[in-house]
C-alpha cells in the first residue's frame, strides 16, 4: 500500500534531517522525497510517498504530527491525486538511432532539452510510472545518466455539490 504525505513544515535548518530520522529510526521506507519552498518563505512542503501495511502507513502519519517542525500533515492515495516527477535522461546517439529517439520522445512527450555530436538531453514531465517507462524504451539507446525529482503531489480538485 502506497500513501502520498503533504507535510507543510517550518522552513529552517534541520527540520528535513529530523523528519528523515523519523523513518530511518522506525524502518520505515521513503519512496520518494521532494521538499520546496511554498508561497510563504517560512514554510516548506515535504511530499513524502511510502509504502508499507496498514498499520505502518497510520503510524507514520502519527509520529509525522508529533514532531514540532511540522505544521500540517495530509494524506491522500495516488488516485485522489494529481503526481508529477521530473527526469532528465542523457543518452549516446548515432545516425542510426537518432529518428528512434526522437520518435520515442514525441510518443511519450518527452523533449530535447539538449545536444552535442553524441549526446542529448531529454526531459519528461510526467507520472513516475510514465518516466520508468521512458528509461525502458530508451535502454537499448546507451542510457548514460538519469536525474529524477522526487514525486510532487496535490489532491485533485473537488468541487462541492453546491459549488463552492
Amino acid at each position: 500500500m502506497k500513501k502520498i504525505y503533504s507535510v507543510l513544515v517550518e522552513n529552517r535548518s534541520g527540520v528535513l534531517c529530523k523528519v528523515a530520522g523519523l523513518f530511518s529510526r522506525r524502518c520505515f521506507n521513503i519512496d520518494s522525497l521532494a521538499v520546496g519552498e511554498t508561497d510563504d518563505p517560512r514554510v516548506s512542503c515535504m511530499t513524502i510517498v511510502s509504502s508499507g501495511d496498514e498499520r505502518t502507513i497510520e503510524q507514520i502519519e502519527k509520529q509525522l504530527n508529533k514532531k514540532l517542525d511540522v505544521i500540517k500533515v495530509k494524506t491522500f492515495d495516488e488516485t485522489a491525486s494529481v503526481s508529477r516527477e521530473l527526469m532528465l535522461i542523457k543518452v549516446k546517439y548515432n545516425r542510426n538511432n537518432r529518428r528512434d529517439i526522437m520518435e520515442t520522445c514525441e510518443i511519450m512527450k518527452a523533449s530535447i532539452v539538449d545536444m552535442s555530436k553524441h549526446l542529448m538531453i531529454i526531459q519528461i514531465c510526467d507520472v513516475p510510472e510514465k518516466t520508468n517507462l521512458l528509461i525502458t524504451m530508451l535502454q537499448s539507446i546507451s542510457v548514460v545518466e538519469v536525474a529524477r525529482t522526487g514525486t510532487l503531489a496535490l489532491p485533485k480538485c473537488m468541487d462541492t455539490p453546491s459549488g463552492e
